[in-house]
């Protein structure tokens, strides 16, 4: 463990603040029985618990996560850190136990991801630290809701539960596991998010919002893959040096695109505020490879379930590299009969 930088205080720390989440939960229903709570958390409670039931009837493995409420200190639950080479889009990983390598890593002391970040950014590399408020322990443990994500709007709650009890329900291992796994997390949780919405009549208002959301996102995922791909281009055919000048080129540039991209609401609003970097760009890659191409699968098989069936079999089928599956099973359907 110590070899492969997942050291034993580390792993302890993250234990014992699991440990005091887990500690700290409340049964969703026994909060319910209380004639005095607040209406606006007995609506959004009930939400949560209709999400976990229309997440079920989708065939995800919601098992006993979401039914309990429990709180931390503050509202970042998790410090994420990513780094990569300032000449390359390839991560550096981080080998933890059970998991394995990944290309982050999470802290839930703000300071210590900090110092983790100097000490990469002195060995030369990129670096970035984004704040979470949620994670999945992958159906290891029964994820409980937390305090703090009750004030979010209905479509963040709604969109949070179907994403992360997928990561329970599907989990690819490989090089490129990470970014399948989160990408395709994040089209099946706007997707499911959509379908909820559009099976309650009454919510007319939080289905649009679902489906501007997801346009958001696709614009946003459409604008930094195509940062990456001149990138990828330019560190393949230019020496170093030539890469580090010419590559401040196309981040200015891709600072200026941004301000021309209409969102509908606010997501995204932030990301220029922080000076763009390989290890920025990763941490938006992570979460937005190919959801067109996802996108297009469920347009033409008409419904969720079916193209995330076929998305599952083409990863497990090729698991070094789903991506690639997935595209040429996409490129398959599209082809003329």
């Amino acid at each position: 463990m110590l070899l492969a930088g997942c050291s034993p205080s580390y792993v302890l720390r993250a234990g014992y603040e699991e440990a005091k989440i887990l500690w700290r939960r409340e049964p969703i229903t026994t909060i319910l029985a209380r004639p005095d709570v607040d209406p606006e958390v007995r609506r959004k409670l009930e939400l949560v618990l209709d999400a976990r039931r229309f997440a079920a009837s989708l065939g995800l493995k919601v098992g006993g996560s979401f039914t309990a409420l429990s709180y931390v200190d503050g509202t970042t639950t998790l410090y994420v850190l990513t780094a990569t080479p300032r000449t390359s889009l390839e991560p550096h990983m981080w080998w933890f136990p059970i998991v394995g390598k990944v290309p982050y890593k999470g802290f839930f002391d703000g300071d210590r991801a900090l110092a983790e970040a100097r000490a990469l950014h002195d060995r030369g590399l990129d670096t970035s630290i984004r704040g979470a408020a949620a994670f999945s322990t992958l159906g290891w443990f029964d994820d409980p809701l937390l305090r703090h994500q009750l004030a979010g709007d209905d479509v963040s709650l709604v969109n949070l539960i179907f994403h992360e009890t997928y990561h329970s329900t599907f989990y690819t291992r490989g090089p490129h596991a990470t970014a399948f796994n989160e990408s395709l997390a994040t089209f099946v949780g706007y997707h499911a998010t959509i379908d909820f919405f559009a099976a309650r009549p009454a919510d007319a208002a939080s289905l649009q919002e679902a489906r501007d959301a997801w346009d958001d996102e696709r614009t946003f995922g459409a604008f930094v893959q195509g940062i990456a791909a001149q990138l990828r281009v330019l560190y393949a055919s230019k020496d170093e040096a030539t890469a580090l000048v010419e590559r401040q080129q196309v981040f200015a540039a891709a600072a200026e695109d941004f301000k021309t991209l209409r969102f509908h609401g606010h997501r995204f609003e932030k990301f220029d505020d922080v000076p763009l970097n390989n290890a920025v760009l990763l941490q938006s890659l992570l979460y937005t490879t190919d959801l067109e191409v996802f996108e297009g699968i469920a347009a033409r098989l008409g419904a969720l379930r079916p193209a995330v069936d076929l998305i599952e079999a083409a990863a497990r089928a090729q698991p070094k590299e789903p991506f690639e599956a997935v595209e040429r099973g996409f490129a398959r359907l599209s082809a003329p009969e």
